[in-house]
């Protein structure tokens, strides 16, 4: 079975709610997919999201990168040679990890419509379900407690807890969200915002209130490892590296000096499926458990993030609410998503069919 051809396409799908963080605020989901077709009729998906904020990539950079420089490469080669294809992937461009990542997808899609197998059992996996949390965008505090309350209503149990973009009114956002939810358990995410210092008093201070964080995720910038470290060693909360990990290379210098507490492992920022799984490896080595996160996507990577983490036990959170956040889900097949709870099937690959409103770009 040889790639004979590809096509990408704009799949679009709007908010249930704004999205907004200390780096963004976000409407909708409009995210580059590529198909890449063999000689045998299969078709394998791929995704990838623009978030410039984070990985430098735009919808407009996604779409070249693709179209003139990694999906050419990959025309009449096997699909059965995935080791030669996720090499050539890596080597077809500096950068642009998300649009690396969608074309891994498609191709590890690909390779596991061949064997006739999920990929969660070709990644050695046995687990078909995970229950993920539900992020709660930053916002005045009343707004926050009331997303917090529906949430739980919704039988959320996990709550992931935007904050930074006031760091003097993140303490009464933390108050209002527990005393709107007090079972959940609550996982808060900084993006980058505050210095070590000053995430430092303010981890202690909220856990002071009682506030009984489960976690912090990238209290600082992502380049700041020193000051990374520096949160992990004196905070009450138990760190997670988020921004900062790109690479195995990035997860393995923050392991070797106990940078942080967590790995959270994403997809686009590590440029896809091989990336992770190296990640994964040495989180094991280390003894140190990850989370599987995502960016502002639909159904198509984010199933491939599900296979992976119900094939790794070292993933042990999830923070996969991507679809979930979205108000309709165009995508036929793949992961289903019901509220807390994520299923996979034993389709081929991905298990994904079509994606029904897919604009194609050509």
């Amino acid at each position: 079975m040889k790639i004979t051809g590809f096509r990408l396409g704009l799949l679009s799908a709007p908010l249930r709610v704004p999205f907004r963080t200390a780096l963004r605020e976000v409407g909708h989901v409009e995210d580059i997919v590529v198909e890449l077709y063999t000689s045998d009729g299969a078709v394998g998906r791929g995704e990838a999201p623009p978030t410039a904020a984070v990985t430098g990539e735009t919808l407009g950079s996604i779409q070249a990168a693709l179209a003139g420089h990694i999906c050419p490469a990959l025309v009449g080669r096997e699909v059965s040679d995935l080791e030669e294809l996720c090499s050539v992937i890596s080597g077809s461009i500096v950068g642009n990890t998300s649009a690396k990542a969608a074309a891994e997808i498609a191709v590890w899609d690909l390779y596991g419509q061949a064997c006739g197998l999920p990929l969660y059992k070709l990644l050695g996996g046995g687990r078909t379900a995970l229950e993920t949390d539900l992020t709660i965008s930053v916002n005045d505090p009343e707004t926050m407690a009331k997303d917090a309350a529906h949430a739980v209503a919704q039988g959320y149990r996990t709550l992931k807890i935007k904050v930074g973009e006031n760091p003097d009114l993140d303490l009464a956002r933390l108050r209002a969200v527990r005393a709107a939810a007090p079972e959940a358990v609550v996982r808060i995410d900084a993006n980058q915002a505050w210095t070590p210092r000053q995430a430092v008093e303010l981890l202690e201070a909220m856990q002071a209130e009682g506030l009984n964080l489960e976690l912090v995720e990238q209290p600082v910038k992502a380049r700041d490892l020193e000051g990374l470290a520096f949160v992990t060693a004196h905070s009450p909360v138990p760190v997670m590296a988020d921004e900062s990990v790109f690479s195995p290379l990035d997860a393995m210098t923050i392991l070797q000096n106990h940078g942080a507490d967590y790995i959270n492992i994403k997809l686009m920022k590590c440029g896809g499926l091989s990336n992770a799984l190296r990640i994964v490896s040495a989180a094991q080595v280390y003894g140190v458990e990850c989370m599987i996160g995502c960016m502002l996507e639909a159904k198509v990577s984010v199933t491939a993030a599900v296979h992976l983490a119900c094939a790794k036990g070292t993933i042990t959170k999830v923070d996969l609410d991507g679809p979930a956040l979205c108000s309709a889900d165009p995508v036929v097949g793949g992961a289903n998503f019901s509220g807390r709870d994520i299923t996979l099937t034993d389709g081929p690959g991905l298990g994904i069919s079509a994606v029904s409103n897919l604009r194609y770009l050509d």
